[in-house]
């Protein structure tokens, strides 16, 4: 039974859904974005954009964060570690057409963090809160964060990161429940989740290991956060939040897609890159997005390296015939 009064809210913009899609690079282009929005993502946001190269107007970083509505609100996420330069990259973008900013203080990549962004920003509370504020005073959007639990074990800085944020102003946070150290290994702690909660009076949204309603009800339940972000787990599945929001809302499970639905949602996806971008430039990405549609299917090692050959907008039609005929088989 859903147990919310009204809908989470970033400032004044009203969310349709409490499961939101999480930013992944190389993975949330805008036809990812779409796509997720049209199953019921409460929001969806950009792959992480460089402060500094948004500061020299530079084409491939202002591409990525381009997008026409699809129906959800949409943030632009931003990275970097000096506030002037996070500030002057909000203002930078203000003309474009986005909801919100997101700035991330969770990224683990190695050349993420080197330069002191990321998640190397845990290890800063203050410095997340001077960022936030800097951000906020350049931009007319509300300002949202998504951090991690710490660094490491010896540095759980979650609550300090959140309440500085909060106090400079950020409308909502989002806690992806593991350390830096920990990367993307299994096990999410829920309870850090929770302690950000009862910290801070802005929404929080819980974030990790979300792969099924179940799961995002636990989170909810033994958190008391405002809402769940969903990644990894709704690559290849984007019904998941068809899922996921039927359950929150108390409403009847909607039936599994079948196979026809999960191929066409994988052709129609892959053409939208390939428009963006070109045959090029998009069909390399489209391997990896296709490798998760596997999940699941007979045969899907073979799929799976069949996915890797994809070259031209052509093969992707042989690999789904192909698929068809595997479980034809398997049958």
């Amino acid at each position: 039974m859903n147990r919310f009064e009204g809908p989470l809210k970033i400032g004044p913009i009203a969310l349709p859904h409490r499961a939101v899609f999480g930013p992944m690079a190389g993975f949330t282009d805008a036809p990812c974005r779409r796509l997720m929005a049209r199953h019921g993502a409460g929001f969806t946001v950009s792959e992480m954009v460089s402060s500094r190269a948004l500061i020299y107007h530079d084409y491939k970083t202002l591409s990525l964060l381009r997008a026409e509505p699809n129906g959800a609100p949409y943030g632009v996420q931003l990275f970097g570690e000096v506030p002037e330069l996070m500030g002057r990259a909000a203002a930078a973008i203000e003309g474009e057409a986005f909801d919100f900013i997101d700035i991330n203080m969770g990224c683990p990549a190695p050349k993420i963090v080197s330069g002191g962004a990321g998640s190397r920003l845990m290890l800063h509370p203050e410095l997340c809160g001077e960022i936030v504020a800097a951000v906020k005073a350049n931009t007319s959007r509300p300002v949202t964060v998504k951090m991690r639990k710490g660094w490491d074990d010896e540095h759980v800085t979650a609550v300090a990161c959140a309440k500085a944020c909060e106090a400079a102003g950020a409308a909502l946070i989002t806690v992806h429940a593991r350390t830096r150290a920990q990367m993307y290994t299994p096990g999410i702690d829920l309870a850090i989740i929770r302690a950000v909660k009862q910290a801070v009076s802005v929404p929080v949204v819980g974030n990790g290991d979300i792969h099924s309603p179940a799961d995002a009800l636990a989170m909810l339940d033994e958190t008391g956060c405002d809402g769940v972000m969903i990644a990894r787990g709704a690559l290849g599945d984007p019904w998941l939040f068809e899922q996921v929001n039927a359950a929150i809302e108390g409403l009847p499970a909607p039936a599994a897609p079948n196979l026809q639905a999960r191929m066409n949602a994988l052709r129609r996806q892959v053409e939208e890159m390939v428009d963006l971008k070109g045959e090029r430039t998009a069909m390399p990405q489209a391997r990896a997005q296709a490798l998760h549609y596997m999940k699941g299917l007979k045969g899907a090692a073979a799929l799976r390296r069949a996915c890797c050959e994809l070259t031209y907008l052509s093969d992707l039609d042989g690999l789904i015939e192909t698929v068809f005929d595997q479980q034809r088989r398997a049958e």
